[in-house]
């Protein structure tokens, strides 16, 4: 029977395997040769692909150097995923908004956050440049006509539904991070009331129209043309309605293309624990099609894996009175935790199944209406309920309660606060189960690149021509995310890589 087996994988190793889109994008994306473009259609020193917030801020900033540009944007109008967030953006070191509110916080400080907040694994090199940069990043949106009020809202987690500015945005004052760096909020927000994602992008398109920079809309890029002996990245293949365009980049081209939660194969094969989120953060072109073009240049790619998962778990921040469980009855985390870091915990290390509890003073309808799903006079009745091993919550619940009694938490110190007894009766379940709530999910993996801009071939050799920034590649966030890093991410370092190409530019000529 095993040798009919063997037999039987051996044949089936040799079939075809069948063609997945993956794999039809793959070959959409594969690289030109030089050599094969008779006569390009158009011309810059340097080409960005994607106007979202890292592509607008490269194409700003290459036009300000000098460099003629040209940016190209696959739908009928720039913003991207940019424009459909919140609108925080991950600034500090002392930023205008800081002083004037009287908030202390220094580079350090910052750093130290950061570093433990987005590991394991964090880019140092790029924390480092992301918070020495922080203020003068700061300074460049105001003087491009981003307007942040001087203010700061109580509420933390999520952006204000005012037009309020500075919030905490990643559990700073919360465990594990009091005792790693001093906290402040960094988390600042366009002064405009609510999302603000959409307000930021206006700003910053209107202020690529005051450059010299020539837009293409309703454009797709497919492929990079390289030159077959060096590997330089010298132009790229577009599609649009007439047809197909080839542009040439005489310093670089800027991949911006956003991330890869919209595609649902490139999700299965590297991200599959994210896959399972119910909730996609990003648009229809987040399908990953900028990093394909890359690999095909031979870029390297990391981190692939990884993901933000937010459940909306608050605010109010009251709400985290209660406790959560997983599906053995047990804590995991403290509840107090950054929401992004209680989603990705509820996600990959308990599979979806968690469950918040409450006592009848400490019950709360959330923001977005979560309510108890099961109601019950007893956790030994609860645990029946949930269908938690026998006596498992009952102790959880015994053990909780009996520090929180004296105002201590110290499995996972959870604020004093917030630290009070669930004792009193009717018990409530809230579902944050994956068919419960809401995992809303991005991807964080992408292409590996210096501070600058350069994209780095395995063997951590840079590919000539060839810059990228925002969620096309890996950035500040490694495996755990702070709210309104991605915007500053993509802002910063968006900014670097057009300066980058705009200095090749220059350099060829």
């Amino acid at each position: 029977m095993s040798e009919f087996h063997d037999l039987h994988c051996a044949l089936w190793s040799h079939l075809p395997r069948p063609a997945t889109i993956e794999d039809v994008n793959n070959a959409r994306h594969q690289t030109l040769p030089a050599t094969d473009i008779a006569s390009w259609d158009e011309e810059a020193d340097v080409v960005v692909v994607g106007l979202g917030c890292a592509g607008v801020c490269a194409a700003i900033e290459a036009s300000e150097k000098g460099a003629e540009v040209i940016a190209l944007e696959r739908a009928s109008g720039g913003g991207g995923t940019s424009a459909n967030s919140g609108g925080l953006i991950y600034l500090g070191g002392g930023t205008a908004v800081q002083r004037a509110c009287g908030v202390e916080d220094t580079v350090d400080d910052m750093f130290r956050f950061l570093m433990a907040a987005c590991g394991p694994g964090a880019d140092a090199a790029k924390i480092h440049v992301f918070c020495d940069r922080s203020v003068e990043l700061f300074d460049w949106l105001e003087a491009h006509g981003v307007p942040f009020k001087r203010s700061t809202y109580h509420e933390p987690g999520k952006e204000p539904p005012t037009d309020d500015c500075l919030v905490y945005s990643g559990g700073e004052d919360g465990a594990p991070y009091l005792s790693v760096a001093r906290p402040a909020p960094r988390a600042h927000k366009p002064q405009a009331p609510g999302a603000a994602g959409g307000f930021l992008m206006q700003k910053l398109l209107a202020a690529l129209k005051r450059t010299n920079a020539k837009v293409i809309e309703d454009i797709r890029a497919d492929q990079l043309v390289v030159e077959s002996d060096s590997g330089r990245v010298v132009g790229l293949a577009a599609h649009r309605v007439e047809g197909d365009t080839y542009i040439r980049a005489r310093g670089g081209v800027v991949v911006t293309a956003g991330g890869f939660i919209s595609n649902p194969e490139m999700m299965a094969r590297y991200a599959p624990a994210a896959a399972r989120a119910n909730y996609k953060v990003g648009t229809e072109n987040d399908d990953g099609s900028g990093i394909q073009m890359a690999l095909s240049a031979g870029a390297d790619a990391i981190r692939m894996d990884a993901a933000s998962i937010t459940i909306p778990l608050y605010p109010p921040k009251s709400i985290c009175k209660g406790v959560l469980v997983n599906a053995l009855g047990q804590r995991f985390l403290n509840e107090d935790a950054y929401a992004g870091q209680i989603g990705q915990r509820a996600l990959f290390d308990q599979g979806g199944h968690c469950w918040h509890l409450v006592d009848a003073e400490t019950y709360v309808v959330n923001e977005v209406g979560m309510q108890a799903k099961f109601v019950e006079d007893s956790w030994e009745d609860m645990e029946r309920t949930l269908e938690i091993p026998a006596g498992s919550l009952v102790a959880t619940m015994e053990v909780y309660n009996r520090h929180a009694s004296e105002g201590t938490d110290p499995v996972f110190h959870k604020r004093p606060e917030l630290v009070v007894p669930l004792d009193k009766p009717p018990f409530g379940a809230i579902d944050i189960t994956l068919c419960g709530a809401v995992y809303a999910a991005f991807t964080l993996g992408g292409l590996r690149t210096t501070p600058e801009g350069i994209v780095l071939r395995p063997d951590g050799s840079a590919i000539d021509g060839l810059y990228a920034a925002g969620r096309t590649t890996s950035g500040v966030s490694a495996q755990g995310y702070v709210s309104g890093a991605s915007l500053a991410d993509g802002m910063l370092f968006g900014r670097l890589a057009g300066e980058s190409a705009a200095k090749a530019a220059a350099a060829a000529v």
